[in-house]
């Protein structure tokens, strides 16, 4: 068996909630970065022995819609898939239930899916620290429990969510540089929906632009930030929805 993590995690948190669960498994592992689009192969063709774990944080309570193309082209043909969804500490909505469905059309069977809490990577007071301590524990505990459910025959899941899926809504915060900027243009290569202009990395296209703030974390000389004043406002609307200690979830088939 091989197992294939796909992830898209512009902060570091969705990818260290892979981490966690991929840790569980002894074999061969190839990870791919989904937000890395000029060097993703869609094309892969899995087989019925290997498992693929997909890995994405929720935004505006979907799967980041870039991402979805990438998981039509993939070739499943029955290869087993475990669903993760990370959220931050508001809700995951129906990001689950849009993964499933993706990955099912895609010929995957999807043997078990995880909700799990991150810091919420554009207001970062709301799930702070997390994935802590007990998370840790409560993710390995997850990753023996979907092993164990890989070695039964397959029986479908049933996740959260509604369809039509709710509507999809970017958080209005774009990242810009300052004056320690030194144009080296990482931003612009790594940035996934193309949002920031070629010819002025120091803009970013509002109208593109999804907020992942991925552009922020890679910046080699922290040059990027979103306005103080902008951020405050978004807290203090979020506060009642992100506020309390939400939990991870596990979601095996149905008996």
């Amino acid at each position: 068996m091989k197992l294939y993590a796909l992830y898209f995690s512009p902060t570091g948190g969705t990818k260290k909630v892979l981490d966690m669960i991929c840790s569980a498994w002894d074999c061969q592992k190839e990870y791919i970065d989904l937000s890395d689009f000029p060097k993703v192969d869609s094309s892969i063709t899995f087989h019925e022995n290997d498992l693929c774990i997909v890995s994405v944080p929720s935004f505006s309570g979907r799967v980041p819609q870039f991402i979805i193309p990438i998981l039509q082209h993939l070739q499943g043909n029955n290869a087993k898939a475990i669903l993760i969804s990370t959220y931050g500490n508001r809700a995951f909505d129906d990001t689950l239930l849009e993964l499933k469905d993706t990955m099912e059309q895609s010929g995957f069977l999807c043997y078990c899916a995880i909700a799990a809490v991150t810091r919420h990577s554009v207001m970062p007071k709301y799930g702070a620290k997390r994935p802590d301590s007990d998370d840790i524990e409560e993710l390995k505990q997850f990753s023996i429990q979907c092993q164990n459910i890989l070695k039964e025959p397959f029986s479908p899941i049933k996740v959260p969510g509604n369809n039509p899926y709710r509507k999809y809504v970017s958080i209005p915060i774009t990242p810009k540089a300052d004056k320690q900027c030194i144009d080296c243009g990482l931003c612009y290569e790594k940035c996934p929906v193309h949002a920031i202009p070629i010819d002025n990395y120091r803009k970013c296209d509002t109208n593109i632009c999804i907020s992942c703030l991925q552009c922020m974390t890679i910046c080699p000389k922290k040059a990027r930030h979103i306005n103080a004043f902008v951020l405050k406002i978004a807290e203090l609307k979020m506060k009642k929805l992100c506020s309390g200690r939400k939990p991870n979830l596990l979601f095996l088939p149905l008996k």
